[in-house]
């Protein structure tokens, strides 16, 4: 009897085929960190169930009867016992994902590994005939050098079931498609080094370090040399201006063709930054090497972008650019559409761009995952900032972290742009007078609704607002406009929310910034005397407070150890400052650097890989969409996706025009009459249907007074 695994028509590929392909796959993925004997097992009996005379009938009826043939590898796991019995979790998750350990009173019919165990599934011993199960001759990582086995052995499962759904996509993704899938893979580190080297060429032939442009080459030239070093942890500590961008660059590709690395990663916190940064990486590398992987960007509307499309899935691409949230849930996800692109993180060098917003909430788990990366699969770290968190403390291995800009403090002198300004505590009518007095100025408060009220009685020529009660796309025209203003050398005020301190390449005379985090009111201050055009002197940040106290979610613990540093007279724009504030913001938060306990739920050798995937959220469930079609695009996509159903490209393209509020605010414009549910099918999204409340001035007005539907 001949054994199927896939049929495509006429055209048969057996289950003996699939296996060894996808064995060879699995273990090619693993050697990446040395474990290609894992790989390659786990390959090879991955698919072991589908011998069973009940799946045979279904495959070959093409029936849509469900057959378990994932849990009979687990059990070959299982019955060889040790270490190969962690594998169980990776062969019995293959389709469904990573499972909880569960306990033992689970049932057969549990979705728990224990519950796997004790399954009755149908007679697969047909498989000895044509599958040797290979034996594993390595052990998972050297027990002496982790502080915590349970951990690292959790987060070798992952990346071997990363290795193994992938290769298990790819091939049978190759049977499908004929060989014809359209996935390009770029060009290598070498090549990459080599147009980055030409590009800047001309500009390491500057050596005068009195100038900006010879300073950010001697940070420049430094990152070249230091990029030979062995694999480890560095942090990258350049002050605004110092081109930060391309020397970051040029280390990751030259360390990545000095190890023989596979590719660079770059996450970072804001999609505005990531969109600017992949241009520039486009700019000299070439569009088909650099994939831009995050909830903006669509690949599935043209056929020309399709190899970028399926390089999405597994980052399969000499460099990728990505978001803090798509980079830390992934490594912490169970579902094998998200872990698949896991063992290409491996061996790769990874940028952190803006590395103080690493997610505090998570701050213990996301570190403990980077030195797994770093120590276990053969990957290196930059904590790139000009703001660099105090993360040493958190390391639970004792690595040195190297520095790659020369003369740190030095540098930080020569591209001081500004003076910072503490003015105490002001009205919000002292405020307003002093920005009237202004002629470029930007003005950053903590909400929303204080940006709306200060714009609201300023409003006027030459005056804007800016915070995220606009859809990004009427953001980014009203940046637009700013920036020329600011250019032409135009009356221009900004009020705006913290959304403008980074990304946003804009050059006030002055800066007037509401007290938050001591790095928020650094990068507020990066926006004044930007091109260090204007003296030192001259250009202020001031730092100021309202009298009453006003609620900042998710940002209080930072404005509270602000205003301690501040009452103790601590120069916050310091490099000391800096990192008294991040030593004390992390002493305070103290356990709830793991608010979910996500470590936890790896201990005593019961994983909980689904529990934890649910509880690792960086961006909590806490807010609703509105969509805001007051555009004619916006008008025609809200049409289009009720017709023809909400897909992930309609919602992705929606996204442009949306609003993202709390549930107070929903609350209260629902119960004004201003919204309405889009669909039954999907939570917390709404239609703006009093377009009145949304204005090009300031977009959608929170001044609602409740009760105002029954006047109405």
């Amino acid at each position: 009897m001949e054994f199927f695994a896939h049929i495509d028509r006429e055209r048969i590929q057996s289950i003996k085929e699939h296996s060894y392909g996808t064995a060879d796959k699995a273990g090619n993925f693993a050697s990446s960190f040395r474990k290609a004997d894992w790989g390659y097992f786990c390959g090879m009996i991955h698919d072991i169930g589908k011998y069973s005379l009940p799946f045979q009938e279904k495959i070959k009826n093409n029936s849509n009867k469900k057959v378990d043939h994932s849990t009979a590898g687990a059990k070959v796991c299982f019955e060889k016992g040790g270490m190969y019995s962690f594998m169980g979790y990776c062969i019995a998750g293959h389709h469904s994902g990573l499972p909880d350990y569960g306990n033992s009173s689970d049932t057969g019919n549990a979705p728990t590994l224990e519950g796997r165990k004790k399954k009755q599934i149908e007679d697969y011993s047909a498989y000895k005939n044509e599958i040797q199960i290979p034996e594993i001759k390595t052990i998972p990582f050297d027990p002496r050098k982790t502080p915590d086995p349970d951990f690292s052995l959790s987060v070798f499962i992952r990346m071997i079931y990363s290795c193994l759904v992938d290769a298990d996509f790819l091939d049978t993704e190759n049977f499908m498609k004929n060989g014809g899938t359209q996935r390009e893979a770029g060009e290598n580190p070498e090549a990459l080094l080599k147009k980055l080297k030409d590009h800047v060429a001309g500009w390491l032939l500057n050596k005068d370090i009195d100038t900006v442009n010879g300073r950010r080459t001697e940070i420049l030239r430094n990152c070249f040399e230091y990029g030979q070093m062995e694999r480890g942890i560095f942090q990258l500590t350049v002050p605004t201006g110092g081109g930060k961008t391309i020397a970051s660059l040029a280390f990751a590709l030259q360390h990545a063709v000095k190890n023989h690395m596979d590719r660079v990663i770059y996450v970072i916190p804001y999609t505005s930054i990531i969109e600017q940064n992949a241009e520039v990486f486009r700019e000299i590398l070439g569009d088909q090497n650099v994939l831009e992987n995050h909830y903006n960007v669509d690949y599935e509307s043209s056929e020309e972008l399709k190899p970028m499309q399926l390089a999405a899935e597994n980052w399969d691409k000499p460099v990728v650019v990505t978001t803090n949230v798509q980079f830390f849930e992934s490594l912490f996800a169970n579902k094998s559409s998200k872990c698949r692109k896991l063992h290409n993180i491996a061996n790769s060098v990874i940028i952190f761009d803006e590395a103080q917003m690493l997610p505090t909430d998570y701050l213990k788990p996301c570190i403990a995952m980077m030195e797994e990366l770093v120590t276990n699969f053969r990957s290196s770290i930059v904590l790139c900032t000009a703001t660099q968190p105090a993360l040493t403390p958190l390391f639970r291995r004792k690595m040195p972290i190297i520095e790659l800009c020369p003369r740190v403090e030095e540098q930080f002198q020569f591209f001081e742009r500004v003076t910072f300004k503490n003015i105490g505590t002001v009205s919000e009518e002292e405020l307003i007078e002093k920005l009237e007095q202004e002629y470029q100025a930007l003005c950053i408060v903590n909400t929303k609704k204080r940006a709306q009220k200060i714009y609201q009685t300023m409003k006027g020529e030459g005056v804007f607002h800016l915070s995220t009660t606009m859809y990004p796309k009427h953001r980014r025209r009203v940046l637009e406009k700013v920036r020329t203003l600011l250019e032409n050398g135009d009356k221009c005020i900004l009020i705006s929310t913290s959304l403008v301190e980074a990304g946003a390449d804009l050059d006030f005379h002055s800066v007037y910034r509401q007290l938050s985090g001591v790095d928020s009111m650094i990068q507020a201050a990066g926006r004044c005397n930007r091109e260090g055009k204007r003296d030192v002197k001259e250009s202020f940040a001031y730092i100021f407070q309202f009298e009453e106290k006003e609620n900042v979610p998710g940002q209080q613990l930072q404005i509270d150890v602000s205003k301690m540093l501040a009452s103790e007279g601590v120069d916050i724009s310091s490099l000391c400052g800096i990192e008294r504030y991040f030593e004390a913001l992390y002493h305070f938060r103290g356990e709830s650097l793991d608010k979910k306990k996500i470590l936890e739920e790896f201990k005593n050798k019961r994983y909980n890989f689904t529990t934890a995937a649910q509880n690792f959220k960086l961006i909590e469930e806490n807010t609703s969409t509105v969509f805001i079609n007051i555009e004619e695009e916006a008008e025609e996509l809200l049409r289009q996706m009720e017709y023809q159903g909400y897909t992930k490209a309609g919602m992705r393209k929606a996204g442009q025009y949306c609003v993202q509020l709390y549930e107070n605010d929903i609350e209260k414009l629902q119960g004004a009459g201003m919204l309405r549910t889009v669909s039954e099918d999907i939570e917390d999204f709404f239609e703006l249907i009093n377009k009145k409340q949304y204005t090009e001035e300031m977009g959608l007005d929170l001044n609602v007074e409740v009760g105002i539907a029954v006047l109405m």
